[in-house]
């Protein structure tokens, strides 16, 4: 059995962190399907393996039997059969977070780690009701076929997906290239449908512009494995000349942490980024060697789908006092989930270790509160750092934000 830590949401250190409502990882994911939280895992030491258990499992392979020698259909799918009870123990957990992956679903979970997938270029940020749109890869399908921020998501197919989580739209989303997907979509009060053939799609995770009074603005969509260079190429092309930057963490799922100790060393230079609980211990993550920020004036914007490693480097900064936090209260997800690859090819993604803010603080359940509280009337209100044409004066976040810098 292979094994994989992600810190989802929403997710290799496969620490990916999980951000759900949605999943440290998927866009929040999101994209197209999805990219979500807790969907860009990166390896970890394996530090044994407990294969002790006081599960009674007589029962499950006495049903199994059973099943197998007396339900009325005799032509029965043993695999199904197997996932089925694999994916009963992990709904007993009670934990949104804990997922099972069939291979397939699994296999194109793994793509998206890379920043690669096969879907339809969206974003989706999530809640206890119907995803919404938060945005469009430009160019892709979902773009071509008029999808918009701010279009509720009710159904994928037949499938009503109120509450869904963000790894859940992404394997339902996402699929082989040059197959279908249908959306319903609520519009406002009109319900529209979209068929859609899903594409190859490669998306960046760091875009950036100047705003304002020479303010540098980089928005992180999701740490995945390309994020940490994408970032520090931003800050060496955009910061000379600067007056302040804003670092945009809303919508944000999560990802490699790894991504995120390497986001908070670029603005702070000693001490600890965050630290994670387990079974085998605490482990403090300890401040890197690049540096590319140190005292530039920084405002950082969170919003309710900031989560997991978007929550770490938000509440690492705002406790190192690097950073003032702009926004709405972000979505609260402390939990660090591992990927367990079965024999068959199928993942258990399962928590395994909470994670903490340097000072000790979780944000489990809570999130973190902004230092200024300001809230967007309505999605399609941010800024869009890919179309920066269409301008910011409807961004009130983006605008307060601003206002909090030299010369913003």
């Amino acid at each position: 059995m292979n094994r994989s830590v992600a810190l989802r949401g929403g997710a290799v250190l496969s620490m990916l962190l999980g951000f759900v409502p949605g999943l440290l990882f998927l866009v929040i994911g999101f994209v197209g399907g999805v990219y979500v939280d807790q969907r860009f895992p990166e390896y970890v030491p394996f530090i044994g393996h407990r294969s002790e258990s006081n599960v009674d499992l007589s029962q499950v392979q006495e049903a199994v039997r059973l099943i197998q020698a007396d339900y009325v259909d005799g032509n029965l799918d043993s695999t199904k059969l197997s996932h089925g009870t694999v994916q009963g123990l992990v709904n007993s957990l009670g934990d949104p977070f804990t997922v099972y992956f069939d291979p397939d679903q699994y296999k194109r979970l793994q793509q998206s780690y890379q920043g690669k997938y096969t879907g339809i270029g969206i974003y989706l940020s999530f809640s206890t009701g119907y995803p919404v749109i938060s945005g469009t890869v430009p160019g892709s399908p979902a773009a071509f076929a008029g999808l918009k921020a701010g279009d509720q998501v009710v159904k994928v197919g037949d499938k009503d997906i109120k509450g869904i989580t963000a790894d859940q739209a992404t394997a339902l989303i996402q699929g082989p290239e040059g197959t279908k997907v249908t959306l319903t979509i609520l519009r406002g009060t009109e319900s529209m449908t979209f068929t859609i053939t899903r594409a190859q799609i490669q998306v960046p995770t760091v875009r950036s512009a100047t705003v304002g009074n020479h303010v540098l603005y980089v928005r992180i969509y999701s740490f995945a494995s390309n994020t940490s260079t994408e970032f520090s190429a931003a800050l060496k092309t955009g910061l000379p000349g600067a007056s302040g930057m804003v670092l945009d963490l809303r919508g944000d799922p999560g990802g490699f942490i790894s991504a995120a100790d390497d986001v908070i060393s670029q603005f702070v230079s000693t001490g600890e980024t965050f630290e994670t609980h387990g079974r085998s211990g605490v482990d403090r993550h300890q401040v890197g060697s690049q540096h590319g920020a140190p005292t530039v004036p920084l405002i950082v914007l969170v919003d309710a789908n900031s989560a997991s490693a978007a929550e770490i480097v938000a509440g690492s900064l705002q406790v190192h006092q690097r950073g003032k936090l702009v926004g709405t209260t972000t979505f609260g997800k402390g939990s660090v989930q591992e990927d367990f690859v079965l024999s068959d090819g199928s993942d258990l993604h399962l928590t395994v270790q909470r994670w903490f803010l340097p000072n000790g603080q979780t944000i489990d359940h809570k999130g973190l509160t902004p230092d200024v509280t300001v809230t967007l009337p309505t999605p399609t209100d941010a800024y869009d750092v890919s179309q920066p044409s269409q301008g910011y004066a409807k961004d009130t976040q983006l605008n307060a934000a601003l206002g909090l810098l030299p010369g913003g």
